[in-house]
């Protein structure tokens, strides 16, 4: 079996590996970092939660440890899709180089242009970015990408559904022809091959399991939803999330719940807390500050549940949770991949639960048909229970009452001295004694009666 140790890395990085508590590369790692190491551009397919992140970090450090950085012109570039994940890959980048004086900047948003700038000014080894942000610098004149010797592209599919691959082909055109490319991502779309092709000189492929497969370790199950009535559907599909995590009881330790619009992140949030359940919202209109105390308390395992779109679907390193519940069918398939890649990882046992209502089967017949396998389905825990009765018993303290989270509190009106049933019954019967020959089509019983009236009978009246 291959050991760190035999993989011809710096022994300050290999020291910082073994401190970190790591001994046995990952399948990618094994076969990214000898060729990285050799200076050929790699071309790595894997999965989520593989261990990519490692098979780029650790042979640039080894390749950066001899050489200084100019001002303004940083040695590497790595291209991350968002925030969270840039975040991530420059903690990798703090923990392999604590024996090595290398020098760093992050480039996000969310953060002023004055501070990255200082960093740049004095020149970095390492540039961690962003597309979009990184673009910026370059326009305001104070970044040169000409010194950049090794260039990472990280979660490449990821940069596809968000639209970045014209920044990063004109990024690609803004550093030099020589640099070593180093590209990763866990599915190959037509178009993520022609840029491979396009900028790639003969790369080493390793590619450690089948494309936009899910992890053997992950146990799936999908429950088939159908609400009661249209105007419920969102109560009791929020009811069913609770009633699912209920059921999974002390071993869910924690757990993402995933939707797919932002303003859905916040309901359920809101929902969940409501019923007594530590949740938060992380999404990307939230406050880049706020978004890292969130994902900070969920690692700490402060927080049980983060409910999150997309922006927390890939990349991020959080080992231990036990959990995914994907709240939405994503209408993406190869996202569903990502999403409950969250859980099982690095070798660790995890549960990935699907609610699917009757509007999102045609994304769901999608997904069985990417990963190649069929989804067990797992019975409704409400489905014995009337459509007006609570999901469970209120947790401690929380009161039992319908979770209509946006309802506006009643206010009392003074009474007409008429039921609604005494009003539409004399609807129907003035339309009786006006003459009113067959139904309305589009108004119903509700027909006002004077609409029903002649204009003589109208101004008799």
């Amino acid at each position: 079996m291959t050991k760190f140790s035999d993989l011809n890395l710096n022994p300050k990085v290999l020291k910082a590996v073994e401190e970190a508590g790591y001994e046995t590369p990952t399948p990618i790692q094994a076969g990214a970092i000898p060729p990285a190491l050799q200076g050929r551009d790699v071309l790595g397919i894997a999965q989520t939660g593989t261990g990519k992140t490692a098979s780029f970090t650790l042979p640039m450090i080894t390749a950066l440890a001899r050489g200084r950085a100019r001002a303004r012109m940083p040695r590497s570039l790595v291209l991350c899709p968002t925030r969270e994940l840039a975040a991530q890959v420059a903690e990798n980048f703090d923990t392999y180089t604590k024996h090595l004086k290398l020098t760093k900047a992050l480039l996000i948003g969310g953060v002023s242009f004055k501070e990255q700038e200082q960093l740049i000014d004095r020149g970095v080894d390492v540039l961690i970015a962003t597309p979009g942000r990184l673009l910026d610098h370059f326009e305001r004149g104070k970044l040169l990408l000409t010194g950049v010797q090794i260039m990472v592209v990280d979660e490449a599919d990821r940069m596809l559904d968000m639209g970045f691959i014209p920044d990063i082909e004109r990024i690609f055109s803004l550093t030099p022809f020589t640099r070593q490319t180093l590209f990763f991502s866990a599915t190959m779309a037509p178009e993520i091959e022609r840029i491979t092709n396009t900028f790639l000189s003969n790369p080493e492929r390793i590619e450690v399991a089948r494309q936009a497969t899910t992890s053997e370790t992950i146990e799936q199950g999908v429950v088939m939803f159908k609400a009661s009535r249209r105007d419920r559907e969102a109560t009791e599909k929020r009811r069913l999330l609770r009633a699912l995590v209920d059921a999974e009881g002390d071993s869910c330790t924690n757990a993402i719940i995933f939707c797919n619009r932002k303003s859905d992140v916040d309901i359920v949030a809101k929902s969940l807390k409501k019923y007594g359940y530590d949740a938060a919202a992380i999404h990307g209109d939230l406050e880049q500050s706020q978004r890292m105390k969130t994902l900070d308390l969920f690692r700490e395992k402060t927080l049980r549940f983060l409910v999150a779109s997309d922006v927390a679907a890939r990349g991020l390193d959080i080992p231990s949770v036990s959990h995914v519940f994907n709240y939405d069918v994503p209408s993406h398939s190869e996202d569903y991949v990502h999403r409950i890649g969250r859980t099982g990882r690095a070798g660790r046992d995890g549960k990935a639960v699907m609610i699917c209502s009757s509007r999102d089967e045609k994304y769901f017949e999608a997904i069985e048909k990417l990963v190649q396998k069929e989804i067990p389905r797992i019975e409704n825990p409400l489905k014995a229970e009337p459509a007006e009765a609570p999901a469970s018993s209120p947790k401690v303290g929380v009161s039992e009452k319908p979770d209509n989270d946006n309802a506006r509190p009643k206010t009392s009106k003074p009474s007409s001295g008429r039921s609604r049933s005494s009003r539409s019954g004399r609807s129907r019967n003035d339309d009786q004694n006006h003459g009113n020959h067959g139904k309305v089509v589009g108004m119903g019983d509700h027909l006002p009666s004077f609409i029903a009236m002649s204009f003589e009978e109208r101004r008799a009246s």
